[in-house]
């Protein structure tokens, strides 16, 4: 058995590695510099906690969030591993014990912001450690931060080029959930990883279901969708902070223990609000995107956007939080015309440079391409990601697939309409004209004397607004931010309003929300797209009893220790206990997820809470 698979199993308390897992570990171990594009959930951090363990010294890692150190010390304290942290939550004598511990050689591993690296007092803790051949490694984690076109941008994670030029004999391994091939260039150039070897896995997370909802009624749509997910701990992006409270305080109303989450906020609270998501409850937390970056509950359950996100890298790595254990999860969004709009003008109105402003917008039509495809979005969003893929059979395309209708004409009255009236008005002034209602407004400006007036009696307001939104997302139309959200034509719209080419579009879906198979059910659909869960979790049904009792034992560990349940044992952990029920501790260590030190620590109280529940009957 390697050095590496021993450590593995002894401290973390698994018998295989996975994906290139065993490839990284090897690679940096040896010295080599290394960009791990991996899921959120495939195991990012062994990749440097068990070289941090093998090469001699302290590993740095550098983390951009002080919830995210914590909830990674808390682990590895769990599982016997010297680690620490330093950040602005410390005051100055506990930060200094700790530094002092680091010149000591008592830590593995020291979780620092990136602030807290580049000042010049860790750096010359640094240069010491690295005069006594004690600085083991750096690692770079969330690396897509280091973007300036990425949804997470950090302007301090640009100065960790420093650590290249200063310690150039020192491996570094960045690490991120998901970057496009832009933000990878970009992270390779800014951080002078040019001679890393990079791997990437699978941007896949078969486990989760995507599902978009044409926006109607969207607090009755979020209940509905809800009411499959009772019981279970989810998140709510909302845009705007007061959409958080709102939302939050309602679906207080309704009967969830719901919690907001945003910068405006108070520290207090935020930390109050966060503690209470990552205990072993079902809280739905309704958040701005200020909350999420490194949350590694396990088992959230579903993550709803009330609002359009920035990009499918900011979606793909939101939804992501969703089904970190493996298990069926739901990513659910309602979107509706006005988000385009908003997002339009936010970067229209925005102070960025034009190069910038055309990458976002660049990577807003990719969005919303993906929410108006009519193909299987796992495959779209995959292919985003330069990674070839299937169609999944688990996202509401593939259960439900669109009605496509010929929508040129459609399209051509729309865009008659915007242009007769002057491009100066949005999507509802322009379906009042085109279904001939002679509002006050229409009069005013006498739009109902105009040849398109009542063209468009055939559809809806329903209908009208998903061909808007269609021709907004394939770049036909235009919000101008100057004249109000206004749309206009571009250029691309000249030959279809010709008559010189067609356009397809796929129908309006009808006012209710689609019921699909739901929990394991669902996931049987894909199984045949990644490996089989054990027997223990395909049978959890049988074992409920003694699952609850586990739970309900992980609870108050957690609690007494002031630590998320997950870092005590996780939710497979407690399926794998529950299906094996060992009756020693050399049985337990056969248990995925414990290793020595938990295996000592609580091994007596485990095999305890197995026989109470499951003793044989005589």
């Amino acid at each position: 058995m390697s050095p590496a698979l021993e450590t593995l199993h002894r401290i973390f308390g698994y018998s295989s590695f996975r994906g290139p897992q065993a490839e990284i570990i090897d690679h940096l171990i040896a010295g080599g510099d290394a960009l791990v594009l991996m899921p959120t959930g495939g195991g990012k951090s062994l990749c440097y906690q068990i070289p941090a363990l093998l090469r001699p010294g302290t590993a740095v890692i550098v983390s951009p969030l002080i919830a995210l150190m914590q909830n990674q010390v808390d682990a590895l304290l769990q599982v016997g591993v010297r680690a620490a942290y330093l950040n602005s939550s410390m005051d100055y004598a506990t930060a200094s014990a700790t530094e002092q511990k680091v010149l000591n050689g008592e830590l593995d591993l020291i979780y620092v912001s990136p602030e807290r690296l580049l000042t010049d007092r860790f750096l010359s803790l640094l240069d010491r450690l690295d005069r006594e051949g004690q600085l083991a490694l750096f690692a770079i984690d969330e690396a897509h931060c280091v973007s300036q076109w990425g949804h997470d941008f950090r302007p301090e994670y640009i100065q960790l080029s420093a650590l290249h030029e200063h310690y150039p004999h020192i491996p570094r391994i960045a690490l991120t959930a998901t970057a496009d091939a832009l933000t990878r260039q970009e992270i390779i150039t800014r951080l002078g990883l040019d001679s890393a070897r990079i791997f990437i896995s699978s941007f896949d997370r078969p486990n989760i279901r995507y599902l978009v909802a044409e926006r109607d009624n969207p607090r009755q749509q979020l209940l509905e969708f809800l009411a499959g997910h009772s019981n279970e701990a989810g998140i709510v992006y909302c845009l705007s902070r007061k959409k958080v409270d709102e939302t939050a305080a309602w679906l207080s109303v309704q009967g969830f223990t719901a919690l907001p989450y945003h910068a405006g906020l108070d520290a207090a609270t935020r930390q109050k609000n966060q503690q209470q998501f990552l205990r072993d409850e079902p809280v739905i937390m309704v958040a701005t995107i200020a909350f999420g970056m490194g949350i590694d509950k396990p088992d959230v359950r579903f993550v709803a956007h009330l609002d359009l996100p920035k990009s499918l890298e900011a979606y793909y790595q939101e939804t992501g939080r969703a089904g970190r254990d493996g298990e069926p999860a739901e990513a659910w969004m309602a979107y509706g015309l006005n988000d385009v709009v908003i997002h339009r003008q936010r970067i229209d109105e925005s102070v960025a440079g034009e190069e910038q402003k055309r990458v976002e917008r660049g990577k807003l039509d990719a969005l919303l391409a993906w929410c108006e495809t009519t193909d299987c979005r796992r495959v779209f969003l995959l292919n985003y990601f330069s990674e070839a893929a299937a169609p999944c059979n688990n996202c509401d395309t593939c259960l439900n697939p669109p009605e496509i209708w010929d929508g040129t004409e459609a399209a051509r009255k729309a865009l008659s309409a915007a242009l007769r009236t002057g491009q100066r008005f949005g999507a509802g002034h322009l379906i009042d004209v085109l279904r001939g209602k002679a509002t006050d407004k229409v009069q005013q400006f006498g739009h109902q004397e105009l040849p398109t007036f009542g063209v468009g009696a055939d559809l809806d307001d329903h209908g009208w607004r998903a061909v808007f939104r269609q021709l907004l997302a394939t770049g036909l139309l235009h919000a101008d931010a100057q004249a109000y959200g206004a749309l206009q034509l571009t250029e691309s719209a000249r030959p279809l309003l010709r008559g010189e080419c067609t356009l397809s579009l796929r129908r309006a879906a009808a006012r209710t929300i689609k019921k699909f198979p739901q929990g394991r059910t669902a996931l049987a659909l894909v199984r045949r797209r990644q490996s089989s869960t054990t027997a223990s979790l395909a049978s959890s049904a049988i074992h409920a009893p003694i699952i609850d009792a586990l739970r309900a034992w992980r609870s108050e560990r957690a609690r007494e220790q002031g630590v998320p349940a997950y870092v005590i044992l996780h939710d497979r952990t407690l399926h794998e206990l529950a299906a094996r029920r060992p009756h020693s501790t050399n049985e337990l260590l056969d248990v995925p997820g414990i290793g020595q030190t938990k295996a000592d620590r609580y091994g007596e109280a485990l095999l305890g809470v197995l026989i109470k529940n499951f003793s044989p009957v005589l």
